[in-house]
């Protein structure tokens, strides 16, 4: 990473958006940006289900980066609430970063997303990311990175600061995120479902977590509830003799570990609920905001 202009340069802070379509690369830029990991990141399109910031702060710039759920078409009340989110933080940032995967075309959906962010006056790089495949990037790109190498980041991030309004830090140099322990314990569980669930179960799962005791000397305790729409989903997610929900337990624990240093005791539970997508006030209280 960069390590900013000149000590004499004005300090610049400001919301960097990384928009785009599913599997456009948004989350796994952001956690290279970050140097860790924050963002869930999976093969399966529409991972992402919320607004995620991670804080990168640099000697002269603070960026507020914004990984958002990927635009999409929105037949469903989740679809359009997540279309909500990146909407939303499209309007209200300082600086768009409009990523690409070279091997999708560029369509009207990003025309339409580029156009609001003209007409806003918001300045928008548009970026092919998955540079080590060694496909053609698009000619509508005005950078090529690849977040797996590192190539083009540097690049990436100097154009970015040089947008950014003129400001103080909005944050302490050591906050990494705003999200709490207890949405990132969530966010896990729901990786190991994408890993661990085929074909279209993992898109009807939610993780709620009931549960988050710091209390206990050996460690976390976490008791999380799995949210699915039908009964034949929860058998999915149970498995025979309960095999598939061991082994997302398996996994969620140990990313669960790592992310808190420490032991980490989870318990979960699946539930029915056939109209969990459809509930505004349950969207919000799962964190799709």
């Amino acid at each position: 990473m960069p390590s900013d202009a000149a000590t004499s340069s004005p300090h610049r802070a400001g919301v960097v958006a990384l928009l785009g379509r599913p599997n456009a690369g948004k989350s796994t830029l952001l956690n290279a940006l970050l140097g860790q990991k924050l963002a869930i990141v999976t093969a399966k399109p529409q991972t992402t289900r919320s607004r995620i910031l991670g804080v990168l702060t640099l000697p002269n710039a603070q960026l507020m980066l914004l990984d958002t759920p990927g635009l999409h078409d929105a037949s469903r009340p989740l679809n359009r609430a997540l279309n909500a989110i990146a909407e939303d933080v499209a309007d209200d940032c300082d600086v768009a970063v409009l990523l690409v995967d070279p091997r999708a075309p560029w369509d009207a959906a990003h025309t339409a997303l580029r156009e609001r962010l003209a007409r806003r006056g918001t300045p928008v790089l548009v970026v092919a990311t998955k540079a080590d495949l060694g496909v053609e990037p698009l000619p509508e790109a005005t950078l090529v990175v690849s977040a797996a190498t590192g190539a083009g980041l540097e690049a990436l991030l100097e154009r970015v600061v040089a947008l950014l309004p003129e400001s103080p830090a909005h944050y302490d140099a050591d906050t990494v995120t705003d999200r709490t322990l207890r949405f990132l314990a969530a966010e896990e569980i729901r990786e190991a479902i994408f890993e661990e669930l085929a074909e279209e179960v993992p898109y009807s799962v939610a993780v709620e977590i009931d549960d988050f005791d710091e209390s206990k000397p050996d460690g976390v305790r976490i008791r999380a509830t799995l949210w699915v729409e039908r009964d034949s989903q929860k058998g999915i997610v149970l498995g025979q003799g309960g095999r598939k929900i061991k082994a997302i337990g398996q996994r969620a624990r140990r990313a669960i570990g790592e992310l808190l240093e420490g032991p980490a005791h989870l318990s979960l539970w699946v539930k029915v609920d056939a109209r969990w997508a459809r509930k505004p006030k349950k969207l919000a209280a799962l964190g799709y905001r």
